[in-house]
């Protein structure tokens, strides 16, 4: 049964949560597959709950079922797709969505939550698939080099940290705001660093504080 957006943190987690509520969001959980193993990451130390959701999903939702479940978008400030896994390893359901929720409500505003390895996946540049339907993009950047990345992140291909950083350089030209972001406090990672080299590539940074959803 999908669960509508409008169900508040706090209460007993019901089953397969496909749409949250968080700071006037409303953010889409469409899959728990990933391309990285981010050590910091609840589900790897068995935790699935996050800021009161119970996150784990016994199977993916398809396009209609996560309509189903946003209800009425002009409710909420923006639709984000985030959950406790990579969006964009289901980016022709992702693209589904947003395409319906344009066409039905065009003002609404659509934001990924990803860590910028679609291109790496997919083997091809897809962020021209972006363009007119995605909003915005966050970036998890989480690191100022190669090595505290693979350190945090754990890819599971190789080139990710770099392949990273073009999928930011190349979305730029189809989404009218991308931005990369760090947590502070992870060991060795440095802040600074990181935003330097944003700036260096003309890109927006913005400094995230560990465990919260955002």
């Amino acid at each position: 049964m999908n669960t509508p957006c409008t169900a508040k943190a706090g209460k007993q987690p019901p089953k397969e949560i496909i749409a949250y509520e968080l700071h006037g969001n409303c953010y889409l959980n469409i899959t728990w597959h990933c391309t990285l193993r981010c050590a910091f990451c609840p589900k790897y130390h068995g935790e699935w709950v996050v800021q009161g959701y119970d996150l784990r999903l016994l199977r993916e939702p398809e396009a209609d079922e996560v309509i189903a479940a946003i209800g009425d978008p002009d409710m909420y400030k923006q639709i984000v797709f985030c959950g406790l896994g990579e969006p964009t390893l289901r980016l022709d359901t992702l693209l589904e969505v947003a395409r319906q929720l344009k066409a039905e409500h065009p003002s609404t505003s659509i934001r990924i939550n990803t860590d910028g390895l679609a291109n790496l996946v997919y083997a091809e540049d897809v962020t021209p698939r972006l363009a007119g339907l995605i909003d915005e993009l966050s970036i998890s950047m989480n690191a100022q080099n190669e090595a505290v990345y693979i350190q945090h992140c754990r890819p599971k291909r190789d080139g990710a940290f770099e392949a990273m950083l073009d999928f930011a350089v190349q979305a730029m030209k189809h989404v009218p705001s991308v931005t990369l972001t760090a947590i502070d406090g992870l060991e060795g990672v440095d802040i600074d660093a990181c935003e330097t080299l944003c700036q260096e590539r003309g890109l927006n940074f913005r400094r995230r504080v560990l465990d919260i959803v955002g």
